[in-house]
């Protein structure tokens, strides 16, 4: 009676504490916390020792991913540091442990790690951001397995300590969550689901225990998170029943505000007493598909078959078992299934043996009358009679006969025949040997069969061989080896110095620097060079027994020490060339490189003016390239087809496209300046098919197609759709925004130019918060497809997504403002920008107008003024008349191509003013033309 007083005491002390905060007016304090310093936030006083002997363990679970930036993340941690605050922290009251997570999983510290507040308090502060993913269901997992496990410092279940995990997170899950969570809550864990911003609530759900309204959280950002606090001192702080009451519960208690209700384990149901469980009977259900028996198990149930049928593979069905399969039936050749066993069987020609298993084949040779004369072989169902190698059975089919085969098959041998036990062969006569061919016969060569030992000739008689010497040796008493005949030694030779054998007969040789005389015996002194051989270009000088060249003046001997060459007089002197030497008989000449031509002095080489010496119809300016020249316009215009008029950049063609974000952050207001923005790069550009051709997007939760590039021709009718343009007002899906620019925008069906056009494809990409889905995969892909990617972000936009849009650079692709008021700014910084890249990206400007060909080629068009004004005269202004410079690098660089500044550095270089060659020539080399300065020198 005792315990149902204290019981019922603590129900209704629970209801109170449950009560919103307004109807319990509580008064404020301002007491410092027990470990901590005091702090300002409003609710710390009031969550003073509100927990005190309070038994629990708490686990906190984080979302650390990417999408959580460095503000959020120091509000998620004073958040934790405010709820430790009411929580009596203790190894015998309240424990607490911290995993944050994003793409893994990070034990911060486990239940058993801290055992007072303060070192909890420090520990939280020191966490640092992981920046991954997000594997919500990974975490709760890890949870389930080891945070809550008592080697982490978890108390056992019986002792019936509370188990809460509150996860805070501001994403969709990477991974499932449902099961897991399942799980979780089945063990008897409460969970409390905390979302922020642009949270799926529905997931939220499946995460949170039952009542959601209790356990499940959402609020719009991170600020707002620490109103939850004196929220979850109620539900924490909550008296739990299951441990101090006597619930009954079969499988597990389950804390709920001021009560409990029992739960039973997954495979069990709760029976009508709310207490009690009981196998779900699974079987009971139509649905189950067993052929013949069904059978619950726990949580499951299989099927079953009667006896002499066996399961079949799906599970399901039931088949007649297979004894011959299924046992070990031990028969030799063939097994027969029975209804309920099997037998074993032989085949033709065998019987079965006494063991009813093996079988003995039936020997019907074991008869003495079968006949055979030579073999006697049995057949399945009887014998049959054979005979050895090299005979063949008779009519009889019981006698043999030797097989006459070179009567049979004729072989043609040149020689011989002879008979084998399974065929025949060729032979060959004595003194000769078979030919490949198995058939012919050829005469045995002894010399090439034997080591004849000969050391010159070998000659083949009938039955063996003899040696012989070549003209000019004899043999040598071993009948094997020659030697030379000695003609010097048989002869009188009459040589005046030496005789020498030769391969019939003698010569006679003279000592070194002799040469022999006619009479072929005696011996004269050598002049080399009256040989005639000795192969000197210009003349021949005998020194000693030999020669050496030597060359006439003005030439020396080259390193074959034979033939000359002119000396070089451009190596032997300093000739001054500017370009190239070129030797000239004695003397040289200078000459000049390609696109120069030699100057007065005859040494010194000028650059020839292509431009100057022909007619080159170019409209603004001729620049001179090599042995040719191009046509270049002035700034504010594009060359012509022709490569030699001038136009206009904005009559280039190209295909923009704007995504603009129309979620509920922005507002109907700030929606009315981004349509204005719109209509201001709309009015920069030449609308037409032939020029510029828009496109707009609008999304939201979808996309919606405002216009497409085909949709208008002109700006008047592109604006008045602008205008009209209805506001979406939902969620922020980027990146399915991406996907349908990718997939259609650019398609031919929608107006896009063909890529063989080769015409620029941009996309303007405006958003002012984080997106709910990826936007880095589509971004990725038109990127790879060649279109240029801007991205406009505007006050909360998310750096990481809006660099995950822009393309390559990024600083250069990339815009931000901190709010709506600045998009005047940001138009002006998005033109030039585009302008600029554009022109990095396109076709080239100039074309080589001295080798165009009869019909003009069409140029590539660039589009680095695409956004400029299109007054001529304010260009022409802008080019001839440039503003004092502001200090800008890009101001410096201009000033320094001022008329007066050309025609002061050319005075100063030449000494006074004039229309010398060196001032033109200087003029036209410079890197910015003046047109003005050129045609006053002409």
């Amino acid at each position: 009676m005792e315990k149902m007083l204290v019981g019922c005491f603590l129900l209704i002390l629970g209801q109170i504490l449950l009560l919103p905060a307004e109807a319990r007016e509580w008064p404020p304090s301002r007491s410092i916390s027990r470990g901590r310093h005091a702090r300002t936030h409003p609710q710390t006083a009031l969550l003073e020792s509100s927990c005190e002997n309070k038994r629990a363990d708490v686990v906190f679970i984080i979302d650390s991913s990417r999408s959580v930036n460095t503000h959020d993340y120091a509000k998620v941690k004073e958040f934790i540091v405010d709820i430790l605050q009411f929580l009596d922290i203790g190894p015998d009251v309240t424990r607490v442990g911290l995993l944050q997570y994003g793409s893994t999983v990070k034990n911060e510290f486990s239940l058993k790690t801290f055992k007072r507040k303060s070192e909890v308090e420090h520990a939280v502060k020191r966490m640092r951001h992981l920046s991954t993913g997000t594997m919500t269901g990974l975490a709760i997992q890890y949870a389930l397995n080891i945070a809550f496990s008592e080697a982490e410092g978890a108390r056992p279940l019986r002792e019936n300590v509370p188990r809460v995990i509150m996860i805070v997170t501001d994403g969709r899950p990477q991974d499932s969550v449902a099961e897991v969570a399942a799980k979780a809550r089945d063990t008897g864990i409460l969970i409390f689901a905390i979302g922020v911003g642009q949270v799926d609530f529905n997931t939220l759900k499946t995460i949170g225990s039952e009542p959601h309204e209790d356990h499940v959280f959402l609020v719009a950002n991170f600020s707002q998170i620490e109103s939850l606090t004196s929220v979850f001192q109620n539900k924490l702080c909550t008296v739990h029943m299951c441990s101090i009451l006597e619930h009954n519960c079969a499988h597990f208690c389950i804390n709920t505000p001021g009560s409990y209700v029992c739960r039973c384990r997954q495979g069990y149901i709760l029976n009508s007493d709310q207490t009690t469980c009981r196998i779900q009977d699974l079987c009971a259900a139509e649905d189950h598909g067993c052929e013949q028996l069904c059978v619950n198990l726990l949580g499951s149930f299989v099927c079953q078959c009667y006896s002499g049928y066996t399961l079949a593979e799906d599970g399901k069905r039931c088949v007649a078992v297979d004894y011959c399969t299924s046992e070990n039936h031990g028969c030799e050749h063939e097994c027969v299934n029975t209804d309920s066993s099997y037998f074993c069987r032989c085949p033709k020609g065998f019987a079965l043996n006494p063991d009813k298993k093996t079988c003995t084949k039936i020997d019907y040779c074991t008869s003495p009358d079968h006949g055979c004369q030579h073999e006697c072989v049995n057949t399945d169902d009887s014998y049959s009679c054979r005979c050895l190698k090299g005979f063949t059975l008779n009519p009889d089919q019981k006698t043999c006969r030797r097989i006459n085969y070179c009567a049979l098959n004729k072989p043609g041998c040149e020689h011989e025949c002879v008979n084998t036990e399974e065929g025949y062969y060729c032979r060959c006569h004595r003194g000769y040997t078979l030919d490949p061919n198995g058939k012919t016969c050829s005469r045995v060569d002894h010399c090439a069969e034997q080591d004849h030992g000969c050391a010159q000739l070998c000659l083949n008689t009938g039955d063996s061989f003899v040696c012989q010497c070549l003209e000019g040796f004899l043999i040598n008493e071993d009948l094997k080896t020659c030697s030379r005949v000695d003609y010097c030694l048989l002869s009188d030779h009459g040589c005046e110095y030496s005789c020498v054998n030769t391969d019939r007969s003698f010569a006679c040789q003279c000592p070194e620097e002799h040469v022999l005389r006619s009479d072929g015996k005696t011996c004269a002194k050598l002049d080399s060079c009256a040989l005639g051989n000795h192969g000197c270009e210009h003349s021949c000088v005998s020194s000693g027994g030999s020669f050496v060249c030597q060359c006439f003046e003005g030439y020396i001997l080259r390193e074959d020490r034979k033939t000359c060459r002119r000396k070089d007089t451009c190596q032997a002197v300093d000739h001054g060339c500017e370009h190239i030497c070129v030797n000239s008989d004695e003397s040289y000449i200078c000459k000049c490189l390609e696109g120069f031509r030699l100057a007065e002095d005859g040494k010194h080489c000028r650059r020839k003016d292509v431009c100057k010496s022909t007619h080159h119809g170019c409209e603004h300016i001729c620049v001179n390239r090599g042995s040719s020249y191009i046509c270049k316009c002035s700034k504010g215009f594009i060359l012509a087809e022709d490569g030699r008029r001038c136009k206009r950049c904005t009559e280039g063609p190209v295909d923009l496209v704007f995504v603009i974000d129309g979620s509920k952050s922005l507002g109907e207001e700030n929606f009315e300046i981004v349509k204005q923005f719109v209509t201001g790069i709309i009015d920069s550009l030449a609308i037409s098919p032939k020029a510029a051709r828009v496109g707009l997007l609008q999304y939201s939760t979808q996309v919606r197609t405002e216009f497409t590039l085909r949709n208008f021709s002109s700006a008047k009718d592109m604006k008045k759709a602008v205008a009209h343009m209805k506001y979406m007002g939902k969620g922020s899906m980027t990146g399915l925004a991406l996907k349908h620019m990718f997939e259609r925008s650019f398609t031919q069906v929608e107006g896009a130019r063909p890529l063989s056009a080769r015409v620029p494809r941009v996309v303007i990409v405006l958003t002012d918060g984080r997106a709910q889905d990826d936007v880095s995969e589509w971004a990725s892909k038109a990127q790879a497809k060649g279109v240029t990617m801007y991205a406009v972000g505007v006050g909360k936009a998310i750096e990481e997504e809006l660099q995950e849009i822009a393309s390559e650079p990024t600083e250069e692709h990339l815009f931000y403002a901190e709010d709506f008021s600045t998009m005047g700014e940001i138009s002006d910084k998005l033109r030039k920008g585009i302008c600029e890249a554009l022109e990095d990206s396109g076709g080239r400007q100039d074309s080589p107008a001295g080798e165009l060909p009869k019909r003009a080629r069409q140029p590539t068009v660039q589009h680095r003024y695409l956004f400029e004004e299109n007054n001529l005269a304010r260009s022409t202004q802008k080019l001839f008349h440039p503003t004092k410079s502001s200090g800008s690098p890009l101001a410096e660089k201009h000033n320094q191509c001022k008329c007066e500044n050309l025609i002061i550095r050319n005075d100063t270089e030449n000494g006074s003013p004039g229309k010398s060659p060196e001032i033109q020539m200087k003029i036209q080399n410079a890197t910015c033309i003046c047109t003005s300065l050129y045609q006053g020198l002409q």
